[in-house]
């Protein structure tokens, strides 16, 4: 039993709370989340800043947007680091993970396994980036050259990497595979220490639009050739895309064809009832703010379709927050009666790649941040 001191100082708490007018929803308002996102010159971080304002603020959370390396370090520090509810991690990072889970690593499957999807966000371009007096013209000319492929934990690193593997049928030679940032890694590319730079970001990126435009004169765009056979086992994964002049017009003077990978907005598999109904209170919010978003937010909320597409194997989306948002889409899109499209997912992993895990550190599991 509760002593007679604690029942008056409990007595006296919630008189207070009457008299202040101090209810559970009002103490609820203060919630700290925290939001990981990717480089402070990136897309991601600009993304991560709009949900915080146009969403979470609205629903009564403080969200704080933390800058990391990228989609791979989002994944661990979504599993494991305290008050970080929210993660943007590219489909191919998050397929890796599910892929060295079936193939039978213990430590992927840990960190995968309790991850699930809010929805799917908008498709980032991959940019191909090399010195202006290169012979190089298009992307799959790169076999072989000395490559900045992004920092280990960072989603360019993965798709740089199953890029390369699927373009050519190997991985890229250690020697040749460079780990600087995309800061560092155009820096590298002018001062010939590297062939090529390769950078993941959705269009427009500040990365470009904030360079010197003396230097930006330096470096040029590597084209995606549809007819090349390397394109076509490229597109197993990822898709076609254009970059536009009017994202870079002091930089780019034609139409630049490349390729994207998906962006989605992922969380945890809570069950604490005050969680859940924080998660379900940002779900209503990100459905009626939408507009908002999509007004006053980065150029990319323009490409993001208000929906929740069937997913792949292995793929899950948070069901408290699935049952707000397909409630709040039924009643934006009454009359609409397309079936939603299907996401676009990194394909599964040949069955001869997940038959052995080899008990040294593979390149794959460097980039995902599972081994040193």
């Amino acid at each position: 039993m509760y002593s007679s001191k604690f029942m008056r100082w409990a007595l006296a708490f919630l008189v207070l709370c009457g008299f202040y007018g101090v209810t559970a929803e009002a103490l609820a308002a203060d919630v700290q989340y925290k939001i990981v996102t990717g480089p402070e010159r990136g897309t991601y971080i600009q993304i991560g800043q709009d949900l915080s304002k146009w969403v979470a603020d609205p629903a009564g959370i403080d969200l704080e947007v933390l800058a990391s390396k990228g989609s791979a370090e989002n994944v661990q520090r979504m599993r494991y680091e305290p008050n970080v509810k929210f993660a943007l991690v590219q489909s191919d990072v998050y397929q890796a993970y599910l892929d060295m889970a079936t193939a039978g690593n213990a430590d992927a499957g840990k960190i995968i396994q309790p991850l699930r999807l809010i929805m799917p966000l908008y498709d980032e371009e991959i940019y191909f980036v090399v010195r202006s007096d290169s012979p190089l013209k298009y992307i799959h000319e790169i076999k072989d050259k000395n490559i900045s492929v992004g920092l280990i934990g960072s989603g360019t690193a993965q798709s740089a990497a199953t890029l390369y593997r699927l373009m050519f049928g190997e991985p890229i030679p250690d020697q040749n595979a460079q780990h600087y940032s995309n800061e560092d890694a155009l820096a590298k590319l002018i001062v010939r220490k590297i062939d090529v730079a390769i950078v993941v970001a959705g269009q427009p990126a500040k990365l470009f639009q904030d360079m010197n435009p003396e230097l930006l004169q330096q470096i040029k765009l590597l084209r995606l050739d549809p007819s090349a056979p390397e394109t076509v086992r490229a597109k197993q994964t990822y898709f076609p895309a254009i970059i536009r002049t009017t994202s870079y017009p002091n930089w780019i003077q034609e139409e630049t064809p490349t390729l994207t990978v998906k962006a989605f907005l992922v969380t945890y598999d809570y069950g604490l009832k005050g969680t859940v109904g924080t998660l379900t209170k940002f779900a209503d919010s990100l459905c009626t703010n939408f507009d908002n978003l999509q007004a006053n937010g980065h150029p990319k909320w323009k490409q993001v379709h208000l929906e929740l597409p069937p997913l792949g194997h292995g793929w899950r989306y948070y069901p408290p927050m699935e049952k707000r948002l397909r409630a709040c889409i039924a009643r934006r899109n009454a009359a609409a009666d397309a079936p939603p499209k299907p996401v676009r997912t990194a394909r599964q992993t040949d069955a001869t790649e997940q038959s052995v895990r080899k008990p040294t550190c593979s390149a794959q599991e460097k980039v995902l941040m599972l081994c040193e």
